[in-house]
């Protein structure tokens, strides 16, 4: 018996099949009258069943997502009714025991696997529930004729097999048996702990986060200025002008425009006779016969693309002006249009790095989204963001929730205040400095598409920037090609620096709302996949930098405490394992080796230098902790370890924590007793510790 007469065999009797529920009539419903709609959308304006394309857009409750349609018309029209039963039930019909219902944008995206997966039924019979195994064995082959991909076989496999898990709401036919029973349907696949998401690497982002902060800390006020300007109505002319005197008006104008070699305000190489009007606070149309005295104007000083105020700019680069002005122009290089939107896009760049809120997070933080805690003085001390979740929570319209962020954050969020109108609430709405951008647009947030493109796009300018300037500082290529930027990224990369500081996994579960340490770890890429060990390898790899450095500098003979010899042996080894022919030879890639092999296990800090010991470990005897053979920096006890050396730079560590001790303690007012007490015995602790472990010099090893 074959593998598809087995898997036809273990069937048994066809399901109950339920017919869809009603909505506002029980043969042709509405698809979403069981889905919340957006404001402003009424159910009796929706898509029906019996409708051949379904506009989405009603239940698409996130403000970035795009609007997408359903369109039913790409299906034979013999299995066309069997894919919108599919879609209705998950929508808003029955759910089948054992599935949750998907997102909209969910449905969407997998609608491409059911059309393609129909398609191909098609040519086999009239119904689903005539395919047989051998059929669907041919439905394999060919997917790996059509798709190179394996993911893409793999989603187009899971797209054809809901014609069976969702079969009891099918009346209109669905598959016989589970595909899954097949040999073959599912392909062998690496498993995959951890999330996927390239994150950007450090030669790319580093100047990619300073020019964002630059736009927003140099750059923006300029912007801002002309923003302002371009949203401020023509000042009217405080008398009226009769039609005779405005040739003497425009020549006293245009006279002084040439005595002074000023060129005359342009758009797209013609005169702006509406710059002009403006500036003499006429209607344009009273230029219209008078043309011909700015033509002779412009044939002596020419004409400059017209700019949107006359304001100086103050920002700097390299001791000069940023750009020359900024131009009304929208099609220019440097009109406002585009410096507005790099500006926006600078803002994103900071916010979802140093936030680590997810793009449709972003996408709904609103004015007033900023709040900023300030001590008893008026200082601010902590700064926080608050808009809407989405990502595992129960509502489909989002939960507020709030992030911890940054003071560069903050200072992002209040230039997109500025940057959006007051009757604007959403901070990433789009801008309105282009023709074709409404306000009332139902797209007016920006979509991920939209901004995957536009961060690229900054990049682009960043590059042009330096070219232009002859700057070093822009982003390099990897492997040849410009990096291709993406939203996601930037969660991702600020999970891998958060990974890599001590204590950075707890940290970044709580700022990722993250309900347990290990899904940060698989987000970070610190699981079994080998990202833990990629983190540890640059840890060591600056370590070992750090360690030769000062051994060539014989600073290992410099140490004090009670693992000061033991140091200093460990380094003298390390450094003769390094040194070739008297030289020290050594290159990134061996380096790496080295510390692999022969790591000395010395490992400095502000405050210590630690030569690591299992056995006198404090850190891991006080957590009662399995030993890695790596020091818990986060529970060190410095003052009672033995696996403590110290180098002149962390004595000076302790003598300034010393000093500050001394300065609270006479501040004023006086400390409250308790708090007075603590710090005087930590003060006696230091200062014992350091009398124990004087610096002292060590001759030979």
């Amino acid at each position: 018996m074959t593998t598809a007469q087995q898997a036809l065999s273990a069937l048994t009797a066809p399901p109950s099949v339920t017919a869809p529920p009603s909505g506002a009539e029980d043969d042709d419903p509405f698809v979403f009258h069981g889905r919340p709609l957006r404001a402003g959308c009424r159910l009796e304006e929706t898509s029906r069943l019996s409708d051949d394309v379904w506009n989405l857009g009603p239940a698409i409750l996130k403000k970035h997502e795009r609007q997408f349609i359903l369109d039913f018309t790409r299906i034979p029209a013999t299995h066309r009714q069997v894919g919108k039963e599919l879609c209705y039930a998950m929508l808003s019909g029955t759910v089948p025991p054992g599935e949750i219902r998907p997102a909209v944008g969910t449905i969407r995206t997998a609608f491409t696997e059911y059309v393609r997966f129909l398609r191909w039924a098609a040519d086999r019979g009239p119904r689903l529930d005539v395919l047989t195994g051998a059929d669907l064995e041919d439905f394999q082959r060919f997917l790996i004729r059509s798709l190179p991909a394996q993911s893409a076989r793999q989603h187009a496999r899971a797209g054809g097999r809901k014609f069976w898990v969702w079969r009891s709401v099918l009346p209109a036919g669905a598959l016989r048996f589970d595909p899954a029973h097949l040999d073959g349907w599912s392909e062998t696949t690496a498993h995959i702990s951890e999330n996927a998401t390239a994150r950007i690497p450090e030669e790319v982002f580093g100047p990619l986060f300073v020019w964002a902060m630059r736009f927003i800390d140099e750059f923006s006020a300029d912007i801002l200025a002309a923003d302002r300007e371009w949203r401020t109505p023509p000042t009217p002319a405080t008398e009226r002008r009769g039609y005779g005197e405005v040739p003497a008006l425009l020549r006293a104008w245009l006279d002084e425009c040439v005595a002074s070699g000023r060129p005359l305000p342009g758009w797209r190489g013609k005169p702006s006779t509406t710059a002009i009007a403006d500036a003499l606070g006429l209607n344009r149309v009273s230029l219209g016969q008078h043309r011909h005295l700015i033509d002779e104007a412009v044939a002596i000083v020419g004409i400059s693309p017209q700019t949107i105020t006359d304001r100086p700019i103050r920002g700097q680069l390299d001791g000069r002006p940023w750009i020359e002005a900024i131009l009304a122009d929208h099609t220019e290089r440097d009109s406002l249009a585009n410096h507005a939107r790099l500006l926006q896009d600078a803002c994103y760049v900071v916010l979802a790095f140093l936030s680590g809120a997810r793009d449709s997070e972003l996408k709904h933080l609103e004015r007033g989204g900023l709040t900023v805690e300030r001590d008893a003085d008026g200082k601010p001390y902590r700064w926080k963001m608050h808009s809407l979740a989405f990502k595992g929570e129960n509502d489909p319209t989002g939960v507020p929730a709030t992030w911890s962020i940054g003071e560069p954050a903050a200072r992002a969020i209040t230039v997109l205040e500025q940057l959006q109108p007051a009757g604007t609430d959403f901070l990433f709405a789009r801008l309105e400095h282009s023709p074709g951008v409404k306000p009332d647009a139902v797209s007016q947030v920006l979509t991920s598409g939209a901004t995957n493109a536009r961060l690229n796009r900054f990049a682009a300018w960043i590059n042009d920037c330096c070219e232009r300037h002859g700057r070093p500082d822009g982003i390099p290529l990897v492997d040849g090609q410009p990096w291709h930027l993406k939203n996601s990224q930037y969660r991702r990369t600020l999970a891998w620096f958060l990974a890599r500081r001590p204590g950075g996994v707890i940290a970044g579960a709580v700022a990722f709302r993250h309900h347990c340490i290990q899904i940060f770890e698989g987000y970070a890429g610190t699981s079994e996949s080998g990202f833990r060990a990629e983190v540890e390898s640059e840890q060591a790899l600056a370590r070992g930098e750090h360690l030769m450095a000062a051994i060539d500098a014989h600073e290992h003979t410099h140490l004090s405490g009670p693992a000061a010899d033991e140091a200093a042996r460990r380094l003298e080894a390390f450094g003769a394992r390094a040194r070739f022919q008297g030289t020290v030879v050594l290159d990134e890639n061996r380096l790496r080796r080295l510390m692999a092999r022969h790591d000395p296990a010395v490992y400095p800090g502000e405050y210590v230098t630690c030569v690591h010991d299992h056995s006198k470990a404090l850190c891991e005897k006080a957590r009662n902790r399995r030993g890695e053979g790596l020091p818990d920096h986060g529970g060190c006890r410095p003052l009672a370890c033995r696996n403590v050396a110290l180098t002149p730079e962390n004595t000076g560590a302790w003598q300034r924590e010393i000093d500050r001790i001394d300065r609270r303690l006479t501040s004023r007012p006086p400390l409250p007793p308790l708090l007075r007490t603590r710090l005087e015995n930590r003060r006696t602790e230091i200062t014992a510790f350091l009398d124990q472990n004087k610096t002292t010099t060590q001759e030979t090893v």
